[in-house]
């Protein structure tokens, strides 16, 4: 699995091995990942152990591939400024090797067949592409740039998408919209981050059509952030709009470096955002459980749960 999650190991500018990440972990430890806790794809895959973690490891890194990796990094994207993470599908290719190596080539590929594979990614680069006006990509470049077809040809035939949520609602395009406007969500974000959930499900029924075997699910966090928005106190939530910890308007003017200070909100499940773009550990379990359970609402054409269990 791949996204926005480790980057303790790797020599990467969006990091986030530093307080408050990770305050409600055992000796509030920060491990990499922009939230206080765990986030969504820990909460599917059950805390899958970082690749590079495992490799550090020889002496058990056979006996625990079998039992899942992550191959996520803060910071990725799909477009080539963000996409600095290509290399994921290589370490992906390393794994798949060595359980080659210990099972025997048809063993291993009726395992890689049936493992699930979690990919979330893509809203750095509808924020890049807001901040910076890059350009956005055709159906055949982000089929390419998703690295699906090269999963594929690995031997991946189960793919589990999760969409991008309502970025033009996160606390930092809240502010921009603040000083433009006066208030409210930044629609703009928002039509891209809806615009992407319909391009990618155009790509997967476009690949599933053409890919023998291949079966996937995909996650509309755009419908499930704003069933969360419109009714928070349904889910235990009192505060939609402002970051848990950061500083200045919603707490999402400034980064949450320790040296500016940052506010530190004290029940972190009564909130949304934990800084300025992710969602809180909470809100992080909320979604897993969605996925992994929810109707065609939340994702289609099944959920997490039922592709886990459906036959490739």
């Amino acid at each position: 699995m791949w996204g926005r999650t480790i980057t303790s190991l790797l020599a990467s500018a969006a990091r986030a091995n530093f307080r408050y990440n990770g305050i409600d972990f055992p000796h509030h430890t920060p491990t990499g990942r922009f939230s206080n806790g765990y986030n969504t794809a820990d909460q599917i895959g059950k805390y899958p152990p970082p690749f590079l973690a495992l490799l550090q490891n020889q002496s058990a890194f056979l006996s625990n591939l079998l039992h899942g990796a992550n191959f996520a990094s803060g910071g990725a994207g799909i477009l080539d400024p963000t996409g600095i993470e290509r290399y994921q599908v290589q370490q992906f290719a390393t794994v798949r090797d060595n359980i080659t190596q210990l099972l025997g080539q048809e063993k291993s590929a009726d395992f890689v067949a049936k493992s699930l594979f979690l990919i979330s990614i893509g809203s750095n680069d509808i924020l890049d592409h807001h901040l910076y006006n890059r350009t956005t990509m055709s159906l055949p470049q982000l089929m390419t740039a998703m690295q699906l077809m090269n999963l594929y040809s690995l031997g991946a035939r189960k793919f589990g998408i999760i969409g991008v949520p309502l970025l033009g609602c996160c606390p930092t395009t809240q502010v921009e919209n603040l000083t433009k406007s006066g208030s409210g969500c930044l629609m703009e974000l928002n039509d891209y981050s809806q615009a992407f959930y319909s391009t990618v499900s155009a790509l997967l029924l476009n690949l599933s059509s053409q890919l023998p075997g291949m079966i996937y699910s995909l996650g509309n966090a755009y419908y499930m952030t704003t069933t969360m928005m419109q009714d928070p106190l349904a889910f235990g939530i009192k505060n939609t709009e402002e970051a848990c910890r950061g500083k200045g308007r919603l707490n999402a003017e400034k980064a949450c470096f320790i040296y500016y200070r940052p506010n530190l909100c004290r029940n972190r499940k009564e909130y949304l955002f934990w800084d300025k773009y992710h969602p809180t550990e909470f809100v992080s379990k909320l979604a897993a459980l969605t996925l992994f359970n929810g109707n065609s609402s939340f994702i289609t054409p099944m959920n997490f749960s039922q592709l886990a269990q459906a036959s490739p």
